[in-house]
């Protein structure tokens, strides 16, 4: 297994790739789609997503070109680093496939294209999160171990109820608000938009060479602003698989998400699914507590057992990458950096020493 950092857009620089490297990163975990342009946000990785959303999503009309992708690949690995995946379609190129608008077609399209321009770069993993509510409820304090600020989540607030406007999905404006609200859906029609998503682009990925790994819904409630989710239990991954044996038919694995779950637990579903290369990837924080009352926490205090998460993947023989994917931002000149050196140090050393275990008794 290896380590590897999240990078949003405006973070695409050689001082954090350096600081990865720095952190014993090998891999990286690509945001562009860049939510802080024009939202709100807290910090450098921590958007809070409100009744106004969290910015604009991008040009409809520019997709990520290949050239384009290979230069940032090339940047990244002249940094040490490998460019493990892109995390998260932008919604100007998608937001009919969610919603089943009359763009629709158009939209596969695109996604098609982007699918394949991945490839021809060579990025292996494209994260997804088929989610037309996105993040709710989320609030940021002094939570955290000695006064870090961190995230929690205190209850259901008007953020989780309120509809949502037209023009709007995945907490991004993609047009102009409109004057009515999305229909609601139920949640069969949730997977079946999902399942006509995966028919339609799947071939495409497994011509490029690009597994597809979906995100559980955070926070993992049965329904956001009167839409449903789709993975909020652990299980619901069962139906993700069902849909297609495809090797391009992945599971990005969010432990902090599932340890919020209400049922199931983090150990078992790390031994269900991370065998047999079906999760490309894992995002890997530690909280207390359930939906809808959490927090986060540093990775070393909270209710799960990294170790043992450790352990069990270095028993399925787990080849993919681990990120922190959020971390308390700590009282100093550079919160985030120190969050994630924190993170990521903790992380390296629980690897190496399972690493050296394994290899001992082989």
């Amino acid at each position: 297994m290896k380590l590897g950092l999240g990078l949003y857009r405006h973070m695409l620089d050689r001082r954090h790739y350096d600081f990865a490297v720095q952190c014993g990163a090998t891999d990286v975990v690509v945001h562009l789609v860049d939510y802080f342009n024009q939202g709100n946000h807290q910090g450098n990785d921590q958007p809070v997503g409100g009744l106004n959303g969290w910015g604009i999503a991008g040009d409809p009309d520019q997709l990520w070109e290949t050239e384009d992708l290979l230069k940032l690949r090339r940047e990244i690995e002249d940094a040490g680093l490998r460019f493990h995946a892109i995390e998260n379609f932008d919604p100007a190129h998608w937001h009919d496939i969610l919603l089943d608008g009359p763009q629709r077609a158009a939209q596969i399209g695109k996604i098609r294209t982007i699918i394949r321009n991945a490839g021809a770069a060579g990025i292996p993993v494209i994260g997804y999160n088929f989610s037309i509510a996105g993040v709710a409820g989320r609030l940021v304090g002094p939570t955290a171990r000695g006064g870090a600020e961190g995230v929690m989540m205190n209850g259901i607030d008007e953020s989780c109820t309120a509809p949502i406007r037209e023009g709007m999905v995945w907490n991004m404006w993609h047009g102009k608000p409109g004057k009515g609200f999305l229909p609601l859906i139920s949640h069969n029609e949730l997977w079946n938009r999902l399942e006509r998503f995966l028919e339609d682009v799947l071939p495409a990925a497994e011509e490029s060479g690009v597994r597809l790994a979906l995100h559980p819904d955070d926070p993992p409630l049965e329904s956001v602003r009167g839409q449903p989710r789709l993975v909020y239990q652990p299980h619901m991954y069962d139906r993700l698989i069902a849909i297609s044996p495809s090797k391009a038919n992945g599971i990005e694995l969010c432990l902090g998400t599932v340890q919020e779950m209400t049922r199931g637990d983090v150990y078992s579903t790390v031994e269900r699914y991370a065998h047999g290369g079906r999760v490309p990837y894992i995002h890997l924080r530690n909280v207390r507590g359930k939906v809808p009352f959490y927090r986060e926490t540093f990775i070393d205090e909270g209710d799960i057992d990294v170790a043992e998460v450790i352990r069990i993947l270095a028993r399925n023989d787990y080849d993919g990458v681990i990120i922190p994917d959020h971390a308390p931002r700590m009282s100093c000149d550079a919160p985030w950096h120190a969050g994630m050196a924190h993170a990521l140090g903790y992380l390296k050393a629980l690897v190496d020493q399972e690493s050296a275990r394994v290899i001992s008794v082989r």
